[in-house]
Protein backbone atom coordinates (compact mmCIF):
# COMPACT_ATOMS: atom_id res chain seq x y z
CA UNK A 1 0.00 0.00 0.00
CA UNK A 2 1.00 3.45 -0.86
CA UNK A 3 1.19 6.70 1.15
CA UNK A 4 0.28 10.05 0.10
CA UNK A 5 0.25 12.95 2.54
CA UNK A 6 -2.99 14.75 3.01
CA UNK A 7 -1.61 18.28 3.39
CA UNK A 8 -0.92 21.81 1.52
CA UNK A 9 1.64 22.78 4.11
CA UNK A 10 5.12 22.93 1.79
CA UNK A 11 7.44 22.42 5.23
CA UNK A 12 5.23 19.38 6.01
CA UNK A 13 5.22 17.79 2.80
CA UNK A 14 9.28 18.15 2.67
CA UNK A 15 9.66 17.21 5.80
CA UNK A 16 7.80 13.67 5.36
CA UNK A 17 9.26 13.30 1.51
CA UNK A 18 13.00 13.05 3.26
CA UNK A 19 11.80 9.85 4.66
CA UNK A 20 11.00 8.51 1.43
CA UNK A 21 7.64 7.01 2.12
CA UNK A 22 5.70 9.33 0.10
CA UNK A 23 4.35 8.33 -3.47
CA UNK A 24 1.90 11.49 -3.71
CA UNK A 25 0.20 14.31 -2.20
CA UNK A 26 -3.89 15.12 -1.84
CA UNK A 27 -4.40 18.71 -1.00
CA UNK A 28 -8.40 20.19 -1.16
CA UNK A 29 -9.68 23.70 -0.89
CA UNK A 30 -9.68 23.84 2.92
CA UNK A 31 -5.97 22.76 2.94
CA UNK A 32 -4.65 25.16 0.68
CA UNK A 33 -6.66 28.02 2.03
CA UNK A 34 -5.42 27.70 5.83
CA UNK A 35 -1.73 27.51 4.86
CA UNK A 36 -2.13 30.44 2.14
CA UNK A 37 -0.44 31.08 -0.95
CA UNK A 38 -1.16 30.99 -4.70
CA UNK A 39 -3.48 28.09 -5.50
CA UNK A 40 -1.36 27.87 -8.64
CA UNK A 41 2.35 28.25 -7.35
CA UNK A 42 1.54 25.81 -3.98
CA UNK A 43 0.42 23.32 -6.69
CA UNK A 44 3.28 23.74 -9.04
CA UNK A 45 5.67 23.53 -5.40
CA UNK A 46 4.34 20.61 -4.33
CA UNK A 47 5.02 19.09 -7.50
CA UNK A 48 8.33 19.88 -7.47
CA UNK A 49 8.97 18.29 -4.28
CA UNK A 50 7.14 14.65 -4.63
CA UNK A 51 7.21 13.14 -7.93
CA UNK A 52 4.58 11.19 -7.34
CA UNK A 53 0.65 12.13 -8.18
CA UNK A 54 -0.20 15.39 -6.58
CA UNK A 55 -4.33 15.76 -6.61
CA UNK A 56 -5.40 19.28 -7.07
CA UNK A 57 -9.19 19.84 -7.10
CA UNK A 58 -11.50 22.21 -8.99
CA UNK A 59 -13.89 24.64 -7.49
CA UNK A 60 -16.06 24.81 -10.34
CA UNK A 61 -19.75 22.48 -9.81
CA UNK A 62 -20.54 22.73 -13.24
CA UNK A 63 -19.08 20.95 -16.62
CA UNK A 64 -17.53 23.87 -18.47
CA UNK A 65 -15.79 25.12 -15.52
CA UNK A 66 -14.71 22.14 -13.94
CA UNK A 67 -13.38 21.25 -17.77
CA UNK A 68 -11.95 24.55 -17.74
CA UNK A 69 -10.02 24.45 -14.33
CA UNK A 70 -9.03 21.06 -15.26
CA UNK A 71 -7.27 21.90 -18.40
CA UNK A 72 -4.97 24.81 -16.62
CA UNK A 73 -4.38 22.52 -13.73
CA UNK A 74 -3.22 19.52 -15.46
CA UNK A 75 -0.31 21.84 -17.38
CA UNK A 76 1.29 22.94 -14.50
CA UNK A 77 3.04 19.25 -14.50
CA UNK A 78 2.68 16.18 -15.59
CA UNK A 79 2.40 14.17 -12.20
CA UNK A 80 -1.19 16.63 -11.44
CA UNK A 81 -4.26 14.81 -11.09
CA UNK A 82 -7.53 16.47 -10.96
CA UNK A 83 -9.98 16.36 -8.39
CA UNK A 84 -13.39 16.08 -8.79
CA UNK A 85 -16.44 16.13 -6.74
CA UNK A 86 -18.49 13.28 -6.43
CA UNK A 87 -21.70 14.53 -8.36
CA UNK A 88 -23.24 14.53 -12.26
CA UNK A 89 -21.35 17.00 -13.40
CA UNK A 90 -18.50 15.66 -11.69
CA UNK A 91 -19.22 12.20 -13.56
CA UNK A 92 -19.00 13.90 -17.13
CA UNK A 93 -16.32 15.76 -16.29
CA UNK A 94 -14.31 12.64 -15.46
CA UNK A 95 -15.27 10.69 -18.70
CA UNK A 96 -14.51 13.42 -20.78
CA UNK A 97 -11.17 14.05 -19.33
CA UNK A 98 -10.21 10.37 -19.33
CA UNK A 99 -10.71 10.31 -23.04
CA UNK A 100 -8.06 13.28 -22.86
CA UNK A 101 -5.44 11.27 -21.12
CA UNK A 102 -6.10 13.72 -17.80
CA UNK A 103 -6.05 11.73 -14.60
CA UNK A 104 -8.56 12.09 -12.12
CA UNK A 105 -9.51 11.84 -8.26
CA UNK A 106 -13.12 11.73 -7.47
CA UNK A 107 -13.33 12.49 -4.08
CA UNK A 108 -15.80 12.79 -1.27
CA UNK A 109 -17.18 9.61 -2.32
CA UNK A 110 -19.16 7.66 0.52
CA UNK A 111 -20.78 4.56 -1.33
CA UNK A 112 -19.79 1.97 -3.47
CA UNK A 113 -22.59 3.26 -5.44
CA UNK A 114 -20.70 5.96 -6.33
CA UNK A 115 -17.06 4.38 -6.47
CA UNK A 116 -18.39 1.87 -9.15
CA UNK A 117 -19.72 5.14 -11.33
CA UNK A 118 -16.67 6.80 -11.23
CA UNK A 119 -14.69 3.84 -11.83
CA UNK A 120 -16.90 3.50 -15.26
CA UNK A 121 -17.02 7.29 -15.79
CA UNK A 122 -12.93 6.22 -16.21
CA UNK A 123 -11.66 7.62 -12.61
CA UNK A 124 -7.66 6.93 -12.19
CA UNK A 125 -8.17 7.53 -8.61
CA UNK A 126 -11.71 7.01 -6.04
CA UNK A 127 -11.71 8.40 -2.24
CA UNK A 128 -13.82 6.79 0.13
CA UNK A 129 -13.92 9.37 3.10
CA UNK A 130 -13.55 7.22 6.41
CA UNK A 131 -13.41 9.29 8.74
CA UNK A 132 -16.76 11.35 8.08
CA UNK A 133 -18.78 7.74 7.63
CA UNK A 134 -17.52 7.12 11.30
CA UNK A 135 -18.79 10.53 12.29
CA UNK A 136 -22.14 9.79 11.52
CA UNK A 137 -21.86 6.43 13.19
CA UNK A 138 -21.33 4.57 9.57
CA UNK A 139 -18.49 2.19 8.94
CA UNK A 140 -16.01 3.81 6.78
CA UNK A 141 -13.51 0.53 7.29
CA UNK A 142 -16.13 -1.24 5.85
CA UNK A 143 -16.95 1.14 2.69
CA UNK A 144 -12.99 0.81 1.83
CA UNK A 145 -13.38 -3.07 2.34
CA UNK A 146 -16.29 -3.45 0.28
CA UNK A 147 -14.71 -1.09 -3.07
CA UNK A 148 -11.78 -3.23 -2.48
CA UNK A 149 -13.21 -6.70 -2.98
CA UNK A 150 -15.93 -5.36 -5.93
CA UNK A 151 -13.03 -3.31 -7.89
CA UNK A 152 -10.90 -6.80 -7.53
CA UNK A 153 -13.73 -9.12 -8.91
CA UNK A 154 -14.14 -7.24 -11.77
CA UNK A 155 -10.67 -6.17 -13.00
CA UNK A 156 -11.49 -2.14 -12.51
CA UNK A 157 -8.11 -0.30 -13.00
CA UNK A 158 -9.62 2.54 -10.65
CA UNK A 159 -7.42 2.90 -7.81
CA UNK A 160 -8.50 3.18 -3.99
CA UNK A 161 -7.31 5.83 -2.18
CA UNK A 162 -8.94 5.71 1.31
CA UNK A 163 -8.94 9.26 2.88
CA UNK A 164 -9.77 11.12 5.71
CA UNK A 165 -8.12 9.33 7.78
CA UNK A 166 -8.14 9.89 11.75
CA UNK A 167 -6.28 7.77 13.37
CA UNK A 168 -3.36 4.79 13.16
CA UNK A 169 -5.84 1.61 13.50
CA UNK A 170 -7.37 3.44 10.45
CA UNK A 171 -4.11 3.22 8.32
CA UNK A 172 -3.68 -0.71 9.44
CA UNK A 173 -7.01 -1.53 8.75
CA UNK A 174 -7.25 0.42 5.26
CA UNK A 175 -3.87 -1.86 4.75
CA UNK A 176 -5.92 -4.83 5.26
CA UNK A 177 -8.52 -4.18 3.34
CA UNK A 178 -6.75 -4.10 -0.02
CA UNK A 179 -6.72 -0.16 -0.56
CA UNK A 180 -4.07 0.84 -3.15
CA UNK A 181 -3.10 4.01 -1.19
CA UNK A 182 -3.66 5.62 2.27
CA UNK A 183 -3.44 9.49 2.18
CA UNK A 184 -2.13 10.23 5.44
CA UNK A 185 -2.16 14.09 7.61
CA UNK A 186 1.28 15.00 8.55
CA UNK A 187 0.30 14.58 12.44
CA UNK A 188 -0.43 11.00 11.75
CA UNK A 189 2.59 10.61 9.94
CA UNK A 190 4.28 11.53 13.16
CA UNK A 191 2.16 9.20 15.46
CA UNK A 192 3.32 6.13 12.99
CA UNK A 193 7.15 6.10 13.26
CA UNK A 194 6.62 6.22 17.19
CA UNK A 195 5.93 3.43 19.60
CA UNK A 196 7.25 3.96 23.42
CA UNK A 197 8.88 0.32 23.27
CA UNK A 198 10.99 1.66 20.30
CA UNK A 199 12.01 4.90 22.48
CA UNK A 200 13.19 3.02 25.61
CA UNK A 201 15.06 0.19 23.49
CA UNK A 202 17.36 2.69 21.86
CA UNK A 203 17.68 4.39 25.05
CA UNK A 204 18.90 1.28 26.17
CA UNK A 205 21.59 0.20 23.76
CA UNK A 206 22.80 3.53 23.88
CA UNK A 207 23.24 3.21 27.74
CA UNK A 208 24.71 0.22 27.32
CA UNK A 209 27.24 1.10 24.16
CA UNK A 210 28.80 3.25 26.79
CA UNK A 211 30.40 0.26 28.21
CA UNK A 212 31.44 -1.24 25.04
CA UNK A 213 34.89 -1.04 23.78
CA UNK A 214 35.85 0.15 20.45
CA UNK A 215 39.00 0.73 18.41
CA UNK A 216 40.71 4.26 19.04
CA UNK A 217 40.23 6.30 16.03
Amino acid sequence: MKFFIDTANIEEIREINSWGVLSGVTTNPTLISKNGGVFEDVIKEISEIVHGDISAEVISTDLSGMLKEARELAKISNNIVIKIPMIEEGLKAVSILSKEGIRTNVTLVFSVSQALLAANAGATYVSPFMGRLDDIGKSGINLVEDIAFIFKQYGYNTQIIAASIRHINHVEDVAKTGADIATIPYKIFKEMIKHKLTDSGLKRFLEDFKNVKTKEK
